[in-house]
């Protein structure tokens, strides 16, 4: 039998697998690819990889015989069975210590369990998210490794090669056991779906406020892409506003029906953030917001039944304000910007105490400057402020953010004025800076909601320190009988 030489097994080509591959063979590694249709590997070696390092199997034993041990396996196919299915017909070939990654767009749940079965049968499996579509993939992806830490230092290498670098830096690093990794790439996603509903809410308010064209409203982003907003979605949208339709040099965008779709990781992040008690409203927002904009029939019909503000045809903004109205408007960008950070990594904090992970902010952060849909500039000071303090319990308390924010906050509610006064919808904006008021409030009404859980349902409540008394002691769940007529028996205790 001849010796092996793979480095490296990649299952599914693609157009993300083939680029990977052709990446990772750039860095000087052996990759054996194995797709389930057979004619396309051979189409791939003939052509795209050709000349390259990279070898064709046939079937999944010819793939694990042409790896080096301990055999490293990665899948980049389908997220769901497809994964379960590779992973059955892998096992027969495979022995203890060998590694098994999947790529794909997995949930972390289902991450967490096919860890569980494969360290029982001594196969270390990892979960890596991957970002950056099919440019990073080819030229540096951002990757989120997590899973068996066993696997790490044999995989280490090769990952971090072929991922994406900011200032020199590798945008992948280790993020923690059994589905971590998949894990902040799902909340990766639920920040993309926030950051881009962001930016369409400042597209509408320009557009329909400001009267703003096409080509103005490039020049806007245009302009943000060289300051704080600096980022790869602003820089497409940028694009997105310049390009016109060659029959007739008009807007494409405008001719795009507004109607958005969804694979479903964002409202992952939000069903998530319910189940940890974490409020992560902006990413929420996002979602709803796409499913609102799918509901189209229903929205024309009520645009014609429903009253509201009218914008005049010309702009209430006068020329000598338009600066300041555009300003304003990239503070309360770059303002609920930080908030969506904040909640998300809030939301991690969570759900690395809740899953009893160890999880590297830092590190996150990092991982997500370069090479992913939600890479910016903007992340190399979220790096900085966890760098500084790896312990830091909230983003916003961090001096850099605070004084951002504090900044900010003007134009912030300026912009939001305008969006009220006409009736544009702002849900994200909105979200954002009602969080802040509210994580900002030490008293929120939440003790007349205690009072009416307990009223109708017995449901207790607790007093506040300072307020006990031998009727209401202190740290205890208490009922009342409000109106005289009830019971004295609790329904449950009170759970804050």
């Amino acid at each position: 039998m001849s010796e092996a030489k793979g480095d490296l097994g990649l299952i599914g080509l693609a157009v993300m697998g083939q680029n990977l591959i052709l990446n990772a063979a750039d860095h000087g590694y052996t990759v054996v690819a194995y797709n389930r249709t057979v004619a396309k590997v051979d189409h791939f070696l003939a052509n795209e990889a050709k000349g390259k390092s990279i070898l064709g199997a046939h079937s999944i034993e010819d793939l694990v015989k042409q790896l080096k041990r301990p055999r490293r396996v990665m899948l980049l196919v389908k997220a769901g069975e497809p994964v379960d299915d590779f992973i059955n017909q892998l096992l027969p070939y495979l022995d203890k210590g060998d590694i098994i990654i999947d790529g794909g767009n997995s949930f972390f749940e289902d991450t967490n369990r096919r860890y569980a079965e494969l360290k029982d049968k001594g196969i270390l499996f990892v979960g890596s998210g991957v970002s950056g579509g099919e440019e990073g993939a080819r030229y540096g992806p951002s990757l989120m490794p997590g899973g068996h830490p066993d696997a790490w230092p044999h995989i280490k290498n090769i990952f971090q090669d072929i991922a994406a670098k900011s200032d020199g830096e590798p945008c992948c690093d280790w993020v923690g056991e059994a589905g971590a990794g998949h894990y902040v790439k799902m909340v990766h996603n639920g920040i993309e779906y926030g950051d881009m509903q962001l930016i369409c809410e400042a597209y509408d308010i320009m557009k329909r406020v400001g009267k703003f064209t096409d080509k103005e409203m490039g020049d806007v982003f245009a302009t943000w892409n060289k300051g704080v907003l600096d980022s790869f979605l602003i820089e497409i949208t940028r694009d997105i506003l310049y390009y016109n339709d060659p029959a007739d040099g008009k807007p494409l965008v405008e001719k795009i029906l507004d109607s958005a779709g969804q694979k479903g990781t964002g409202k992952w992040t939000a069903i998530n953030a319910l189940d940890l008690g974490m409020p992560v409203t902006l990413i929420g927002e996002a979602v709803f917001s796409r499913c609102l904009s799918a509901l189209k029939d229903l929205r024309v019909d009520a645009s014609k039944k429903l009253p509201g503000p009218t914008i005049p045809e010309q702009s209430p903004i006068k020329p000598e304000q338009r600066q300041q109205f555009i300003d304003n408007l990239e503070q309360a960008l770059y303002a609920s910007k930080i908030i969506s950070y904040t909640q998300g990594f809030m939301l991690m904090r969570q759900a690395g105490k809740d899953y009893g992970w160890n999880l590297n902010f830092p590190s996150i952060a990092l991982m997500w400057r370069g090479g992913c849909i939600i890479r910016s500039v903007f992340l190399k000071d979220i790096t900085a402020a966890y760098r500084e303090h790896p312990d830091l319990e909230n983003l916003l308390f961090h001096p850099f953010f605070k004084d951002a924010i504090t900044k900010a906050q003007d134009g912030w509610r300026q912009t939001l004025n305008h969006t009220q006064t006409w009736g544009i919808p702002a849900p994200a904006f909105s979200t954002a800076l009602a969080f802040y008021d509210g994580l900002r409030s030490a008293q929120l009404p939440a003790n007349l909601l205690q009072a009416q859980r307990d009223y109708f349902g017995a449901h207790t409540f607790r007093v506040l320190p300072g307020c006990e008394s031998k009727e209401l002691p202190l740290d205890q769940p208490i009922h009342i009988n409000w109106t005289g007529k009830g019971g004295n028996v609790s329904a449950s205790t009170y759970n804050a």
